[in-house]
């Protein structure tokens, strides 16, 4: 778990259900959620049932999705607003209940974020949804400390979940001295 790492290669926000993502080279946490984002404004489709104030996705899923189904998801139309390099879709779930820093800000992995139908009635292409399942959606995260995030910065972990690094030391131990 602690050797988590990773970095940002693309940042997204949306003003508003139903926009376009517009790319950013660097975005405001803040609490509640990012800057100019639909939804810390409230203006989500699911604002305000369903808080996730920043969303996850790795860049890994992202290429896995093109690998296998041709659908490119690298303009933003994964409705996504962190895409994080390094961390594949298993190591990013890891992140689920612990404390990570990027850039200037710090978040807490919250959930798991499945995909819905709305994403792919928003990106205008059949199969969308489905090719964002199996922990290829990402996660949510609330923002525990504001600051600045920026295009290549570095995700670094600060507060692991206990039960995940006990799992992660078994595997470990087992990996070096044999056993089931």
């Amino acid at each position: 778990m602690d050797e988590i790492s990773g970095r940002v290669e693309q940042l997204w926000t949306s003003p508003e259900d139903g926009a376009p993502m517009e790319s950013r080279e660097s975005v405001e946490a803040v609490e509640g959620g990012l800057r100019g984002d639909r939804y810390l404004l409230g203006t989500g489709y699911y604002s305000p049932y369903d808080v996730c104030e920043v969303t996850f996705v790795a860049r890994e899923a992202l290429a896995e999705i093109l690998d296998e189904t041709g659908i490119d998801l690298t303009d933003g139309r994964h409705r996504r607003n962190i895409v994080v390099r390094g961390v594949g879709g298993e190591e990013l779930h890891d992140l689920l209940k612990t404390t990570f820093r990027v850039g200037g800000a710090t978040f807490r992995g919250t959930r798991p974020r499945p995909p819905c139908a709305h994403v792919e009635q928003v990106a205008g292409e059949e199969g969308v949804a489905r090719a964002l399942k199996q922990k290829r959606g990402g996660i949510c995260a609330n923002v525990v400390e504001a600051g600045t995030v920026s295009v290549g910065d570095e995700l670094e972990l600060k507060e692991a979940d206990p039960r995940t690094v006990g799992r992660s030391i078994a595997d470990r131990l087992r990996d070096a001295f044999g056993g089931d």
